[in-house]
């Protein structure tokens, strides 16, 4: 809504010395005022992209043309919600395996149940292999430093199959790069037919760290992180039926939601940390530390269950000979990890009846101490303005990986700085609201966990250092950004990204693009209304981008076409430029001129400062650019113009802020 600024009355000396002032000032400026574009030289007409005023092969589209999305069906329904036919698979995992710390190899078996609810009679099932990734011959491997984030060194013979059977009897497969087809003796039934089956691998902890999981020697005995390390059964959903796409290092995953029961062997003097929680805690830790537990999961501040002087006291481990096995269970989550070290310090605090520990070498140290905190202020701010936490337990593990997210579970590599420290672990740990309760198909849309997440982290710097300060997503100084030559779309897949376009795209200008709809474009309570339903709706499902892109314009009440297709289709540049003014005379009002000289379109702003230090700001809709990229805007004032901005608060992406400003600042005095 527009508003204007006028100057409290002052006494009449006061006034008199304005009054002097303003006379001065508008002898100075008058050369420039009787019309400042009129008297500057001719500027030529913005270049046109083809697209954006419906010019050359693309005719049929402006910006402002609807989205090209499916059609709404039984499964997504046209509001962005899921339809009364939607549905999704169940599987469900029994593992037990062991760690061998002198051969770094994992041996394990695996109960597998899967339910099948679509409505489709199923004759294979699709099994993912992700320690193929490290064979020579991969298709990752082969890819290399060419991906984002690439294997650089290939190393081993992936996983080994040793089994896979059901009901005893052999199971034929085919494997394929870093997947399995599993043929299957007939079909599943469709509308909850049940398959149950077992597999056994084997496989070895590469030597050289390939994100996501690895080994780091410490000084007190090496720290183990284990992600994507048994056979998962593919998505099949009602978007692409199975979901194959290879796994290359940059996607990371898309899998089904299931219970896993996990029995984890290894030696004696490790402890270990995991998705779920622990049901045998009396059977792997002594009796104090037992208690321990137990009084950090009632308590705010921070209780230490092994301290860094235990490392190492056998005392500190349950007696006895041998290797110990650890029972974790867990509900609704879409995979497991774990990590094991013989030199973690562990301590822990509750949240709401959440067990809230960290797991650290001694390298870690003091930084270390704060993390359970850092966790427990970003857990408690993300709850608070989304979603509750949805799981009873959050684990933070220092390790080899700088920074990964699973159910429940973080590796955060930082030693050394705090900022560092609570920004990988609040974006860590953020990722459980996106993709672990809103479960994304990261290998197509990364943008919809990194970027979301990256969003709601913007938020997050406040809940552990008092001010937002730099959030890491604002839109006026991502603009720089976005006039690099080799741009390429939000929508583009993450394998398909160089490395120098992946945080760019997938996290930071997804995040700023939100940012911006919520600061600018919506407002923060029509935002988050919309942005909570989506979660709302969407929580322990798999939406597409589709179901993104109409539930927001559906619980916020407009057509935002022209932001999708701008932000995250397209990889225009805003450029909103005044060009001309024309001051009153006469009795005739003012005349402002303005143009879109960019591909993308936002709403426009401009503030107006007279002659006499009184001003005026007007903020028109985005709708003023349906039909036209250049504008006229009428100051119904007889008073002198000074100077016109356009964004005065400098909030939008402009990326030429020279041209925002009459008179030009060369031709300012």
């Amino acid at each position: 809504m527009p508003s204007a600024h006028v100057p409290t009355p002052a006494p009449m000396r006061a006034s008199r010395r304005a009054s002097r002032r303003a006379s001065a000032l508008l002898r100075a400026i008058l050369p420039t005022l009787v019309c400042f574009a009129c008297a500057a030289e001719p500027r030529p007409e913005p270049e046109r992209e083809s697209w954006f005023r419906g010019i050359g092969p693309r005719a049929d589209r402006t910006v402002f043309s609807p989205l090209e999305l499916p059609a709404p069906n039984a499964q997504r329904a046209g509001s962005g919600a899921p339809g009364p036919g939607y549905w999704q698979q169940a599987v469900d995992y029994t593992i037990e395996a062991a760690l061998d710390p002198a051969l770094h190899t994992i041996s394990g078996r695996a109960h597998v149940t899967y339910t099948n609810r679509s409505p489709d009679p199923l004759e294979y099932l699709w099994l993912h292999l992700e320690q193929n990734v490290f064979r020579a011959d991969s298709i990752g491997a082969r890819v290399g430093h060419r991906a984002a984030i690439g294997l650089q060194q290939a190393s081993g013979d992936g996983v080994k199959l040793t089994d896979l059977s059901a009901s005893g009897a052999p199971l034929p497969f085919h494997v394929y790069d870093t997947l399995a087809r599993v043929d299957l003796p007939e079909p599943i039934a469709p509308g909850g037919g049940v398959f149950e089956f077992d597999v056994a691998f084997e496989f070895a902890i590469p030597p050289k760290l390939f994100r996501r999981f690895g080994l780091e020697a410490v000084e007190q005995g090496t720290v183990v992180q284990v992600a994507q390390w048994f056979p998962a059964v593919a998505v099949y959903d009602d978007a692409h039926g199975w979901n194959t796409l290879p796994y290359m290092g940059t996607g990371e995953f898309y899998t089904n939601f299931g219970t896993f029961d996990v029995a984890l062997t290894v030696p004696r003097d490790h402890i270990v940390v995991a998705t779920g929680e622990l049901s045998n805690a009396a059977e792997v830790f002594t009796s104090e530390q037992v208690e321990r537990l137990a009084r950090a999961r009632a308590s705010t501040e921070t209780i230490v269950i092994r301290g860094v002087d235990e490392v190492g006291d056998p005392a500190s481990r349950p007696a006895g000979d041998g290797p110990l096995t650890w029972h974790f269970h867990a509900e609704r989550v879409r995979t497991f990890a774990w990590a094991a070290s013989d030199a973690f310090i562990l301590d822990a605090a509750g949240l709401d009846g959440i067990l809230v520990q960290s797991a650290y070498p001694k390298e870690a140290l003091p930084l270390w101490r704060e993390s359970t905190q850092m966790m427990r202020a970003a857990i408690a701010g993300y709850g608070e303005r989304w979603l509750p936490y949805p799981y009873p337990v959050a684990t933070n593990v220092n390790g080899i990986e700088s920074g990964m997210e699973y159910p429940m579970l973080v590796f955060c590599a930082e030693r050394e700085d705090e900022e560092e420290l609570y920004d990988v672990t609040s974006h860590e740990i953020g990722h459980t609201w996106f993709p672990m309760v809103v479960n994304t198909d990261e290998r197509r849309h990364a943008w919809m966990d990194e970027g979301f997440d990256t969003f709601i982290n913007h938020y997050s710097r406040a809940d552990w250092f008092g001010d937002e300060g730099p959030g890491g997503a604002d839109p006026a100084t991502f603009a720089v950004e976005m006039l690099a030559p080799d741009q390429l779309p939000i929508m583009t897949r993450p394998d398909h990204l160089p490395e120098r376009l992946l945080g760019k795209t997938q996290y930071t200008k997804t995040g700023v693009g939100l940012v911006l709809l919520r600061e600018v474009l919506l407002g923060p309570e029509r935002f988050d209304f919309a942005f909570r339903k989506y979660i709302e709706r969407w929580a322990f499902k798999s939406p597409r981008p589709a179901d993104f892109f109409r539930t927001i314009e559906d619980a916020a009440g407009c057509d935002l076409a022209w932001f999708w297709r701008g932000w995250f289709y397209e990889t225009g540049v805003l450029d909103q430029a005044v060009d001309e003014v024309i001051q009153p005379r006469d009795g005739r009002p003012g005349i402002l001129t303005f143009t879109n000289r960019g591909g993308l379109v936002m709403p426009l702003e401009y503030e107006v400062t007279f002659t006499d230090g009184t001003g005026l700001r007007r903020r028109l809709p985005v709708e003023v650019w349906f039909q036209t990229d250049r504008i006229t805007e009428t100051v119904a004032s007889r008073k002198l113009i000074a100077r016109v901005v356009v964004d005065p608060d400098a909030v939008l992406p402009e990326t030429n802020r020279a041209d925002n400003v009459l008179p030009r600042r060369s031709e300012g005095r």
